[in-house]
Formats: C-alpha cells, sequence, structure tokens
C-alpha cells in the first residue's frame, strides 16, 4: 500500500486504552496555517428546533452557530453585483436580491468571517440553483424536462472545460457565453479555483456532475407524468442533496480536507446524511411551491402523500420523521469518527453540522420560500 494511501486511512479497529498498537500512524502537521482553534473541533449541540408556524413537529438539528446580519448583507452586496456583471436573473433582480444567497453563506459557513470566501459558497449556490430554476424546475422560467440533459452537458464543459477542438470549440463558446446560467456556473468555478487546491475544485465539479444524473431522473419521470415510488426518489435524492454545498466546507473556511479522507467510506456516507437532511428541509418548504407547478417536480412531501394517500399535512410529518432520523444517523457517524485523529476531519464534521443549522434558519426566513 503506498504511503500516503495507509496514512490517510481511518481506524477500522478498536479505540481506547490498550489499543494504539493497532492504529496506523498518521503524518505530522502539514505546512500551512496553525490547528484550528478547539472550539472549531468540538461538536455544536443537537436540540429539536420549531419552524413553519410551530404548529409541526420540530425538526432535529444542530442549533444555528452564527447569525451576523452586516456580514450576511456584505456578502449579498457582493453577490447581487456579480449577478449583474454576469446577467444571471436579468429583470428579476430585485426578486434575487430579496432571496438572500449571501445570507445563506454566512449562516450555513459560520467558521468563516471573510466576505469573499464566503462569496464563494454564495456564487456557487447561487449558480447551481439556477441551474435547477431555468433548467429543470420551474416552468415559467423555461424549464423544460426535455432541454434538460443537453443543457446539463453544457454544465459541465462550463465548468471542467474540455480540451480544444478547433472550430467545434468556438461553438460550444458561443452558446456558453449566450446563457447566463452558463455564465455564472463558470465565473463562481473561477472564483472558487482561486481560493482551492485543484483536488477541492474537481471534488466540487464532479459532485456537481453526480448531482446531474439524479436530474435527468426527474426530468424523465416529469415528462411521463409518472410520480417515482418514494424509494426510489431518494435513492436520487441522496445523491442530489446539499451534500454538493458542502463539498465547499474546507475551502470557505481555508483549509482542505485530503480526498483520501473526504472520500473514506464511514466519512462519505456521514456527509451523503448531513447533505439529504439538509434537503428534505428543501422538499419541506418547497412542497407548496411546487405542487402549484403546471409540471410539479418530483418532492418527497407530495410523493409520500399521493403513495400513501395522506394529507399533505400528514405527508410533512412523515418528512420530518425522515429527516429526523437522518440527522441522528449522522450524529452517530459523528460520535464514530470522534477517533479519528485528523483535527482537519473533525473540523469538517462540524461544518457539516454548521451547514444544516444554517440551512434550517435561512429556509425559515427567505424570501424564496415565504413569499
Amino acid at each position: 500500500m503506498p504511503e500516503y494511501a495507509a496514512a490517510s486511512r481511518l481506524p477500522t479497529g478498536p479505540t481506547g486504552l490498550g489499543t494504539s498498537a493497532l492504529h496506523l500512524p498518521v503524518p505530522g502537521p502539514p505546512p500551512g496555517p496553525p490547528p484550528a482553534p478547539r472550539q472549531l473541533l468540538a461538536p455544536i449541540p443537537y436540540v429539536e428546533r420549531e419552524w413553519g408556524d410551530g404548529s409541526y413537529p420540530p425538526l432535529y438539528c444542530p442549533e444555528t452557530v452564527r447569525d451576523d446580519p452586516a456580514l450576511g448583507a456584505e456578502v449579498d452586496r457582493r453577490l447581487v453585483a456579480w449577478a449583474e456583471k454576469v446577467g444571471l436573473h436579468a429583470g428579476r433582480m430585485d426578486e434575487f436580491a430579496a432571496t438572500g444567497f449571501g445570507r445563506l453563506a454566512m449562516l450555513s459557513h459560520p467558521d468563516s468571517d471573510d466576505p469573499d470566501l464566503l462569496l464563494v459558497a454564495a456564487q456557487m449556490n447561487t449558480a447551481w440553483w439556477a441551474a435547477d430554476d431555468y433548467y429543470a424546475d420551474e416552468t415559467d422560467l423555461g424549464a423544460t424536462p426535455t432541454e434538460l440533459p443537453p443543457r446539463l452537458a453544457l454544465v459541465m464543459s462550463a465548468m471542467d472545460p474540455p480540451p480544444p477542438a478547433g472550430v467545434y470549440t468556438e461553438r460550444l463558446e458561443e452558446a456558453i457565453e449566450a446563457d447566463p446560467v452558463l455564465v455564472s456556473l463558470r465565473s463562481a468555478t473561477d472564483h472558487l479555483s482561486r481560493h482551492a487546491t485543484p483536488s477541492q475544485v474537481m471534488r466540487a465539479c464532479n459532485t456537481t456532475f453526480q448531482m446531474y444524473v439524479s436530474w435527468t431522473a426527474y426530468a424523465a419521470w416529469r415528462y411521463l407524468e409518472t410520480p417515482p415510488p418514494v424509494w426510489r426518489y431518494l435513492a436520487a435524492r441522496q445523491h442530489d442533496s446539499f451534500y454538493t454545498s458542502m463539498t465547499l466546507i474546507d475551502v470557505v473556511a481555508a483549509y482542505e480536507l485530503t480526498a483520501n479522507l473526504f472520500y473514506e467510506r464511514r466519512f462519505h456516507t456521514a456527509l451523503m446524511q448531513a447533505g439529504t437532511a439538509s434537503v428534505i428541509v428543501n422538499d419541506i418548504h418547497s412542497a407548496e411551491k411546487e405542487a402549484a407547478d403546471e409540471l410539479p417536480d418530483s418532492n418527497v412531501v407530495l410523493l409520500i402523500a399521493d403513495e400513501e394517500k395522506c394529507s399533505i399535512r400528514e405527508a410533512t410529518e412523515r418528512a420530518v420523521v425522515l429527516h429526523n432520523d437522518f440527522v441522528k444517523g449522522f450524529e452517530t457517524s459523528q460520535r464514530e469518527l470522534a477517533a479519528v485523529p485528523s483535527a482537519e476531519l473533525q473540523r469538517f464534521l462540524r461544518g457539516a453540522q454548521g451547514w444544516m443549522a444554517g440551512c434550517l434558519e435561512w429556509h425559515g426566513t427567505s424570501s424564496r420560500y415565504h413569499s
């Protein structure tokens, strides 16, 4: 086994007194910033949190770590200026500005107070959401299921440019430059590249492309008007979740969790649990809006209601239970991973907690879900 692989492998045997000989050695601290302060490694407390009008069962979630309106407003100011520059949301800028993706970045990345680093997350999330709105979900914005797959192929080329192909590349560039969504994705990825390592950039790109496999499934279900069973939807949704957004946690906080740790199965499962829990929060808050579309998109609340022949309220309550189970699964994973002697891994796990908490806080206040 190569030395770097052995050093980054997570412990799979017992832990505790008398078992040190069973652990593989870990490398010394790499050059760079000093170790993270203790408060950035300690887990965030979990609580039951009220949401909506307070009449539904609570969502089990970590506490919100930080709500700094001034910092969120500064990130939003920079974000709106960027969106205007790349031509995104033309004619809808007031609506976009009120959504508060800068506030989302401030809430969900509490271990960074650098507006430019927070802007990386705000831009990437804005661009991902724009592709979702204009390509996948919002019929009145031109989303259509038959056009979604070829549009997503261009997204991949905008974020991860293919090798030059002469005149064909010129045509590709013309198509990208004519589409504000593609311009925003390329611009956001460029900004990410200025703060991230090549590994972190490709991590974000490849996770995005993984997410798009699920989007094509949604398009087929939407076009055929055949809602999937809940189990099939969740199988797709777990690979189309806020896991994608969470890939930026260490970039925004100015450190790096190495690829061999990031993709190790137990950590990967934990981050998928966190990402899925947060995306169920999105489904719960989006259910009413998505049900009103002339071609309703897949949504766990709507699918539970259809499959179980129950009311939207009952389906929402079942979705809350599902969310809470995923959070408790992450809590168990985090506890099991606490023995791993990596400050970066522990910090990333806490960052995922911060993301879940900030995501819930933002969904409860954003005009996107309360207009």
